[in-house]
C-alpha cells in the first residue's frame, strides 16, 4: 500500500478514534508476537511455514489443493484440510497476521490516516462490523480469483481498503498530505482524497505488484464503497480545525 504515501488528512474527528487505535496496536504487537525475527522486506522462513498452517489457502475453499504440501526454503509444510467453519476462523486470524515491518506499517499508516473519519461517522461498534465484513469479503474475492493456489494471503490489506473505499464516499474533498517520490527526492503534495484514493485503486489494477494480494485490495475497495452508501453515507463537507479561542 505504498505506492502514495499518505502522511495525514485535514479532516478533523469529532472523538477520540478509539477503535482504530485498538486495531493498530493489535496488529503491531501480533506481528512481533509471530515466530522468527522481524524483519523488514522479506519474511523468513519460519514464519511463512506459520502463515501456511494459519492462513487458509485458496485451494482449500473447493478442496482443489492438488498438493497435501508445499516447500518453503528447506522445509515441507503440509497444507491441513479445512471446513468451511475452519476457513472463516483462518480468515480472521490472518487478518492480523503481516510478512514484514512495512507490511504491517503500510496497513496500519494508512488505517491511522483514514480510519479515524470512518469510525467517527459509523459509530465504533458498526466501525468494528464494517472493518472485519470488509476484511472477509476481501479474502473471499482473493480466494476466488486463485482457487487453484495452495498459498493463502496474510494482512489487513482488505479489510483497510473497505475504509478507504467509506472514505472515498465520505469525504472525497477532504485534503490529504501525501508524500510523493521524485528521481531521488521525496515532497509533500496536498491533494483531494478523491485522487489519492483512486490513483491507489488504478495502481492495484494496472501496475499489481508480485506477492501482493491486489484482488484482496479491490475487492474489499469495491465492498467499502457499496456498503457505506447502503448505510446511507454521502459526501460530507471537509472538516476544518477550529480556531483557538481566546
Amino acid at each position: 500500500m505504498l505506492e502514495l504515501i499518505p502522511i495525514s488528512d485535514e479532516n478533523p474527528t469529532r472523538r477520540t478514534s478509539w477503535v482504530t487505535i485498538a486495531l493498530i496496536a493489535i496488529n503491531i504487537v501480533v506481528y512481533f508476537l509471530q515466530p522468527g525475527p522481524p524483519s523488514l522486506v522479506a519474511t523468513p522462513a519460519r514464519t511463512e511455514a506459520f502463515f501456511v498452517r494459519h492462513a487458509p489457502a485458496p485451494c482449500q475453499l473447493e478442496d482443489r489443493c492438488r498438493f497435501d504440501a508445499v516447500r518453503v526454503g528447506q522445509r515441507v509444510v503440509p497444507i491441513p484440510q479445512r471446513s468451511l467453519p475452519q476457513i472463516l476462523l483462518g480468515i480472521l486470524e490472518s487478518m492480523f497476521l503481516h510478512a514484514s515491518i512495512l507490511h504491517v506499517g503500510g496497513n496500519m499508516l494508512f488505517l491511522w490516516v483514514f480510519g479515524n473519519n470512518v469510525e467517527d461517522w459509523l459509530g465504533r461498534f458498526r466501525y468494528v462490523l464494517f472493518y472485519l465484513a470488509g476484511g472477509f469479503v476481501a479474502a473471499f474475492v482473493q480466494m476466488l480469483a486463485n482457487l487453484s493456489s495452495p498459498v493463502g494471503a496474510v494482512g489487513a490489506s482488505g479489510a483497510v481498503a473497505a475504509v478507504l473505499g467509506a472514505y472515498f464516499v465520505l469525504y472525497p474533498r477532504a485534503r490529504v498530505n501525501v508524500l510523493v517520490p521524485i528521481l531521488f527526492f521525496f515532497t509533500f503534495i496536498p491533494m483531494s482524497a478523491w485522487i489519492v484514493l483512486g490513483l491507489w485503486v488504478l495502481f492495484q489494477v494496472l501496475i499489481p505488484q508480485p506477492g501482493v494480494a491486489w484482488q484482496a485490495h479491490v475487492g474489499g475497495f469495491v465492498f467499502g464503497l457499496l456498503a457505506i452508501l447502503l448505510l446511507g453515507g454521502r459526501p460530507q463537507p471537509p472538516r476544518t480545525l477550529r480556531p483557538p479561542s481566546w
